[in-house]
């Protein structure tokens, strides 16, 4: 049991004698004893609701001049700040710079080039004369997945030199 859910089932249950954060206090740190205005500012924190709780790490950290703790993420969990687009944001911009597989895309092409985008096609491709036909007549179409950017710049250059237009996605 994790010490948040033990301090909110205590705050949650009915008051014995005291207030209710002098007892998670007393179960949490029973050999160091809180200051009275220490418990009382919990005891005020603890009453807030629950928009306004969520507001004080970020107005504390603000005026102790601290910065907010980085956001660490394991197994789709995030551990952190809540709702930060900082962090979050730049590690999906890196995520997305780092694409490693690419897929071919047949565009459109010059009516005049079509039998040599044929004939290219079927050179990386297994496929034989009428379904690279099929292929090339159903354009914008992808022609090959999972490739590495070189194959794919490879296969683009052939197709532009053929006399279409390919792109990389």
């Amino acid at each position: 049991m994790s010490l948040c859910t033990i301090a909110r089932r205590l705050c949650l249950s009915k008051p014995s004698s005291g207030s209710r954060l002098s007892v998670v206090w007393g179960h949490l740190y029973s050999t160091e004893v809180a200051s009275e205005k220490v418990v009382d500012l919990a005891d005020r924190i603890a009453a807030l609701p629950p928009e306004e709780i969520k507001q004080i790490a970020p107005a504390l950290l603000f005026r102790l001049n601290r910065e907010p703790p980085q956001v660490i993420s394991g197994q789709g969990f995030s551990f952190g700040a809540q709702g930060g687009s900082g962090a979050g944001a730049g590690k999906a911009e890196e995520k997305k710079a780092e694409k490693t597989v690419f897929d071919v895309k047949l565009e459109k092409f010059d009516a005049a080039a079509k039998i040599k985008i044929i004939k290219e096609i079927r050179t990386f491709t297994d496929l034989g004369l009428k379904e690279a036909k099929e292929i090339v007549e159903k354009a914008p179409v992808i022609l090959k997945q999972s490739l590495t950017k070189e194959e794919a710049e490879a296969i683009i250059g052939k197709i532009k030199a053929a006399g279409g237009v390919a792109v990389m996605e």
